[in-house]
């Protein structure tokens, strides 16, 4: 080989979508998702795999603000209980026509307005009337939100700890609103009694079950995306920003709006999940806005790895198991339960399920499948005819 010839290149390329590795995850992923759980699961279980699907989008959308932006908000619930709130709002509405509330004293109204006194449909209330409104709402509303606080904190330079403990006083002065609101909002109960969505009753097992399909199906597109920003120059700049940000913002790179950008879209993820959510449930309160349920939802990412795509799902379905039958077992201890597991993965495992896999299981199949192609070899090399000597 000459000193100018180069050797060739990978066809996987660092650049490329995704990995062989990566496609192999995903596959994973969507063959339990799609396949396995509606094939092994009754109607009451699959709609509860459902639920913690929903959590899922918000742990997906941590990994790129937390993971490779290095910005852990702790008010994630606030987009999540947006996003319910707006489409809970439109069903709300459906079911309140004036023939299924002609008991009331103010027909046409959602009952809770019309036990505190209210006699007209406030006027924020009226364009949810519309599901295409609902539906743009469920994205621009958490998009305008996050743009606020976003903008307000990063344009300041407020980071690490105290953009942490910003999130979560929002989440908190969020949840007080709601609750005091009582006759505009359903207050601690939220908007319950949820029936149909443009006539079709999703109080079925068989609505649920389309509705879990819908569900993973938007979960499987946002991990694309998810990974599509990962793999892009924008993921790269995150990355760069989350270890030096000063040098990345020497480097002539407006820190700030990268900044606010992963955060709205962090927002829109966990929007979409509370969306899915109230159509899954049939409900949506002020107890999925907190403080509590944000906190949970970074132990998700953490358990699951929180610069994993893929393991931001597996964190989120393993905790929700491991908190379902706890809290089934040991309902008073099931949050003592929920924060050893915490500990105990950050301290014993700080990469999540993603790292145990990368650094004990994965090198067992790469040695593993290594192992197999070298005796191929031998095989194949034991099967060929002599070679004739040279003359």
């Amino acid at each position: 080989m000459t000193s100018n010839s180069r050797p060739k290149l990978s066809p996987v390329k660092d650049s490329a979508f995704m990995t062989r590795r990566e496609w192999i995850a995903f596959l994973a992923v969507a063959a339990v998702i799609l396949v396995a759980f509606p094939a092994l699961l009754d109607a009451f279980r699959l709609n509860l795999v459902g639920k913690y699907l929903t959590y899922a989008f918000v742990a997906l959308g941590l990994v790129l603000c937390w993971g490779y932006g290095g910005i852990l908000s702790l008010g994630q619930g606030v987009f999540f209980g947006i996003g319910g709130y707006c489409i809970a709002m439109f069903l709300k509405l459906e079911a309140s026509n004036p023939e299924a509330t002609k008991i009331q004293s103010t027909p046409g109204i959602p009952d809770f307005m019309d036990w505190n006194q209210i006699t007209a449909l406030p006027w924020f209330w009226r364009p949810f009337h519309s599901l295409s409104f609902a539906i743009i709402a469920v994205i621009a509303a958490p998009v305008i939100t996050a743009l606020i606080v976003g903008a307000a904190m990063f344009k300041r330079r407020v980071g690490g700890v105290y953009f942490a403990i910003i999130t979560q006083a929002i989440a908190a002065i969020l949840t007080i609103l709601i609750v005091g609101q009582q006759g505009y909002t359903g207050g601690i109960n939220g908007i319950t009694d949820l029936r149909t969505l443009k006539g079709w009753d999703i109080r079925t097992d068989h609505a649920k079950e389309i509705l879990y399909f819908l569900n993973a199906g938007l979960l499987m597109a946002c991990m694309l995306f998810a990974q599509f920003i990962k793999r892009s120059k924008y993921g790269r700049v995150l990355i760069a920003m989350r270890g030096k940000e000063d040098r990345v913002r020497f480097s002539g790179y407006n820190v700030a709006n990268f900044k606010i950008f992963v955060f709205c879209l962090a927002a829109v993820f966990a929007a979409i999940g509370g969306a899915m959510f109230t159509l899954q449930v049939g409900f949506m309160s002020p107890s999925f806005v907190g403080i509590v349920p944000s906190i949970e939802m970074v132990i998700y990412t953490a358990v699951g790895g929180r610069e994993s795509i893929f393991g931001a799902i597996w964190g989120t379905l393993l905790v929700n198991f491991a908190k379902t039958s706890f809290s089934e077992s040991f309902p008073e201890l099931w949050l003592f339960g929920l924060g050893a597991l915490y500990i105990g993965v950050v301290m014993a495992f700080p990469d999540g399920l993603a790292g145990l896999w990368n650094t004990y299981v994965q090198p067992l199949f790469d040695r593993l499948l290594t192992g197999r192609q070298a005796s191929s070899a031998s095989r194949d090399n034991a099967s060929l005819p002599p070679k004739a000597p040279a003359e």
